[in-house]
């Protein structure tokens, strides 16, 4: 096939891609009451992005799309604007559900893909509404990279993100990313740019993430997360910290403290009993040391919330591997939910 014929078949699959899905794409605005303390009540607005996701006006989007909107509305185009109401949240995932009584006749939801079967480098379509003005923008690129950790607001951690250079900017948020077959892959849901503007690195929650989630909030309006109940004010074991402190493992997290009513402490595992002073440093010492957690291994609290949260649900009962006054020993933990 020669070059112009590449160049035309790719033309050809770009504008079908578009023609298909872009009507599913809606563009989201938001009223939010805030108070001040001189002016009383002020109104805000804020824009997003959004997708038809099934057959019955449901509508994925971002939790910080309508994050404490007190109005919300859905444009399917001009003229094609309704009122929505929130049926479901999950702030851990940034994924929100909103429902509209009224979709427009011929306006089906966009087919989901697969994103655990994404490679770097293949071709992306990204479909949104930048700055909440230009409706419905498309914009191409490739993955480029899978399986990111960002912090987000409020110290809110997205795993297994999607990075892709498409070109994304404010108001793209919640809108959808699609492959080469105009299948969903993920949800848009940040950029990361030191001016706010886009600079090559797009993030998208994956699709099979979303599908997970999705059904869970269209039934209960919320999603369970799993819980231990340790507190992160325990230490990540180093080996200079296991050698100052004569622990018996180089790796591992010191369990400092364990919230009232948890179900690790309902297992037995055991805080800290006394405390040292290392250099300028207070370590709180004596409790159990948590070395892995399923036979996986453990070297920091990211590693411990990564399992819970990708591999583990609410209910499920996990085995720990910990130390205890220099012994191995494992204990069975049913894991609660987080509150």
């Amino acid at each position: 096939m020669v070059q112009g014929d590449v160049a035309a078949a790719l033309e050809a699959r770009l504008t079908g891609i578009y023609r298909q899905t872009a009507p599913a794409v809606v563009n989201i605005t938001t009223q939010i009451l805030r108070r001040d303390f001189f002016w009383g009540v002020i109104p805000e607005s804020g824009a997003g992005s959004g997708f038809l996701w099934d057959d019955q006006g449901h509508i994925v989007t971002n939790y910080h799309v309508v994050e404490d909107a007190h109005t919300i509305d859905v444009s399917f185009g001009p003229g094609l604007v309704t009122s929505a109401k929130i049926v479901g949240v999950d702030p851990s995932n940034d994924l929100a559900v909103l429902h509209v009584n009224d979709v427009p006749p011929n306006i089906q939801s966009i087919p989901q893909g697969d994103s655990d079967a994404l490679n770097v480098g293949q071709i992306v379509v990204a479909i949104g509404n930048p700055f909440g003005r230009f409706q419905r923008t498309m914009t191409m690129g490739v993955i480029s990279a899978l399986d990111r950790t960002i912090k987000v607001k409020e110290g809110r951690v997205l795993r297994g993100v999607i990075q892709t250079d498409a070109d994304i900017n404010r108001g793209n948020s919640g809108g959808p990313l699609l492959d080469s077959s105009g299948r969903v892959i993920g949800v848009i849901s940040a950029i990361y740019s030191p001016t706010g503007a886009n600079a090559g690195v797009g993030l998208a929650i994956p699709i099979n993430k979303a599908k997970r989630v999705a059904p869970v909030l269209i039934e209960k309006g919320r999603y369970a997360h799993p819980w231990l109940g340790i507190e992160h004010l325990g230490y990540e074991i180093t080996p200079y910290l296991a050698k100052s402190l004569d622990l018996p493992v180089d790796h591992g997290l010191l369990i400092a403290q364990i919230y009232e009513n948890s179900p690790a402490l309902r297992a037995g595992i055991r805080p800290a009993t006394d405390e040292i002073i290392l250099g300028n440093t207070r370590y709180l010492v004596g409790g159990d040391i948590l070395v892995a957690i399923d036979g996986v291994p453990l070297k920091s609290w990211e590693d411990l919330d990564a399992y819970l949260q990708e591999k583990t649900e609410v209910g499920q009962t996990v085995t720990l591997d910990i130390i205890r006054d220099g012994k191995p020993m494992q204990v069975q933990v049913q894991l609660g939910e987080e509150p």
